[in-house]
């Protein structure tokens, strides 16, 4: 009888094993391609080519533009952070972009050109662990928000203190804007805009275990309750602490959102949580027919003209 209990619990003992290997081992390649820099192709799903590029002429600009580089240190981590800086004659206003994850600064090119066009110097930083930026994790926003204030402040420390200020980002990015939106930031900054940004981490990793990995609602939660004790444990923070809802309750200056239609990575439900959020006046533009993040490609001149109209308000 003894033989056969300790039979019984070197097998529960194996399987128990081999359980914590294979969770250490999911757990570890989800950490990876969430956390750690490096090419996402997993996320290929979710790209789309045109055969016209509406914003070809904008890129083409960019690339040609006379450029600065400029450098912070980090807020936390000291990190050495990058960015160009383009100005724009003698403006007193400049737009702060902020690009998405796995993306980096000269991704932003199409909307570098365009707020060039409305008459704005143009700061962009590459966001930690992006570009030419150093950093271990990417942090979704989180910890970078304090970045971003640091670009701020730099921009004013070196342009001037009449300079106005909108921050600008698209899907990670603006979800980092809209996080960055509940610090007080200075009085400078005067609007804000975000396109397809996540309304919290948590969310966002639960609708791609679903929809990139087809996981059923229970393994799903599981799976993401694992990953957010691993994020916490690395990066200081739990999934559902990267909120850009709670943030943007303790905003109170304009914000202008804009979300494709046909948003299968950032669903589009997100944005009416993040609209609601804000307690500063505000606007929302769904791009009908725009897939995640191509809503300036698919509708041009109506992105750029909504935003001037925007801005024509506030800066």
């Amino acid at each position: 009888m003894n033989r056969k209990r300790k039979k019984v619990w070197w097998i529960i003992g194996i399987v128990a094993t081999v359980l914590i290997v294979l969770i250490g081992a999911v757990e570890a390649y989800f950490f990876n391609v969430a956390f750690v820099p490096g090419e996402k192709t997993v996320l290929n799903k979710y790209s789309s080519k045109k055969k016209k590029d509406s914003l070809a002429q904008n890129k083409k600009w960019y690339k040609n533009a006379k450029k600065e580089h400029w450098y912070i240190k980090s807020a936390s981590s000291n990190y050495r952070l990058d960015a160009n800086y383009i100005p724009n004659k003698h403006s007193e206003k400049t737009a702060v972009l902020l690009h998405g994850f796995g993306n980096n600064k000269n991704t932003m090119a199409p909307y570098a050109a365009m707020f060039h066009q409305l008459g704005y110097n143009v700061l962009i930083p590459d966001a930690r662990a992006h570009g030419q930026s150093q950093g271990k994790y990417i942090g979704y926003g989180w910890p970078e928000k304090y970045d971003v204030r640091k670009w701020v402040n730099k921009d004013l420390s070196i342009e001037g203190r009449k300079q106005q200020i909108v921050i600008f980002g698209v899907s990670m990015g603006g979800a980092t804007k809209m996080m960055t939106s509940g610090l007080k930031m200075p009085k400078q900054v005067k609007a804000y805009i975000e396109d397809c940004g996540y309304s919290d981490v948590k969310a966002e990793f639960m609708h791609e275990a679903k929809d990139l990995y087809g996981m059923p609602q229970a393994v799903a939660t599981s799976a993401v309750t694992l990953l957010s004790g691993v994020s916490k444990a690395n990066l200081g923070f739990y999934l559902g602490d990267a909120s850009a809802v709670k943030q943007l309750k303790k905003n109170t200056k304009p914000m202008l959102f804009i979300h494709g239609g046909k948003d299968n990575f950032v669903p589009t439900k997100m944005v009416y949580q993040n609209y609601h959020a804000t307690n500063g006046p505000k606007e929302l533009w769904i791009a009908k027919s725009a897939a995640h993040a191509r809503s300036f490609e698919t509708y041009p001149h109506e992105y750029k003209m909504r935003i001037n109209k925007f801005l024509n308000k506030y800066m």
